[in-house]
């Protein structure tokens, strides 16, 4: 017997979907773009995590953290802060939710 499936569209943001809170789920995919970033930053770069530690200014066994998906442990702060020590810019864009 073959199942059949159900497919829903997503919302676009893959925390919500999966029953965060809006806030909640706002605040992960924020995090997430952010680290994201940081990682395309360390490869286009081709640094160690030491090197690229030393660049955004926090130590390797932090960076390995991130490196590793453990968002939960960096605030946002924190993430725009390492962006700012590597010399980049964060931009922010605020909209009237759909």
């Amino acid at each position: 017997m073959i199942e059949r499936l159900t497919i829903e569209r997503g919302s676009g943001n893959v925390f919500l979907d999966i029953e965060f809170s809006p806030e909640e789920a706002q605040n992960l995919q924020l995090r997430s773009q952010l680290t994201s970033s940081i990682e395309r930053f360390v490869k286009r770069n081709r640094m160690t995590q030491t090197e690229a530690a030393c660049a955004l200014g926090v130590t390797q066994p932090r960076l390995n953290a991130l490196l590793k998906g453990k968002i939960d442990q960096f605030s946002l702060d924190a993430l725009v802060n390492m962006h700012a020590h590597a010399g980049m810019r964060v931009e922010m864009k605020v909209k009237k939710a759909a």
